[in-house]
């Protein structure tokens, strides 16, 4: 049974920093691309960041570029998404997600092409 858990979340204030970690277990992680996604309270949910297998090519989305780092640790079967200068609009339910790595790069940022989820892992910015 494919189980993603994600980890890490809590209350932090803005300006500060946050890691996520996602645990995968009955499916092995080369062989899927791994994405972050997160829906705030009232919006719908979007693309944050993914890696692709094999290459480890990054994508973000622009309003977390420059702030947010997305890494894989293949040997430990979990992803993480690093989370600087936090800003109270990143407040969200943070949710991982695993693809085939067949899927195509222009889908990427698509939730409906990832197989697996995690429960997610709240994260709350303060003032």
């Amino acid at each position: 049974q494919v189980q993603l858990v994600e980890s890490g979340g809590g209350l932090v204030q803005a300006g500060g920093s946050l890691r996520l970690s996602c645990a995968a277990s009955g499916l092995t992680l080369r062989s899927r691309s791994m994405g972050w996604f997160r829906q705030a309270p009232g919006k719908v949910r979007e693309f944050v960041a993914a890696i692709r297998s094999p290459s480890r090519s990054t994508h973000y989305a622009d309003s977390v570029k420059g702030r947010f780092t997305i890494s894989r640790d293949d040997a430990k079967n979990s992803v993480y998404l690093q989370m600087s200068s936090l800003k109270l609009e990143d407040t969200a339910v943070y949710y991982c997600a695993a693809r085939k790595v067949t899927g195509i790069l222009s889908t990427l940022r698509e939730e409906s092409t990832y197989d697996n989820w995690g429960p997610g892992s709240q994260v709350t910015v303060s003032s």
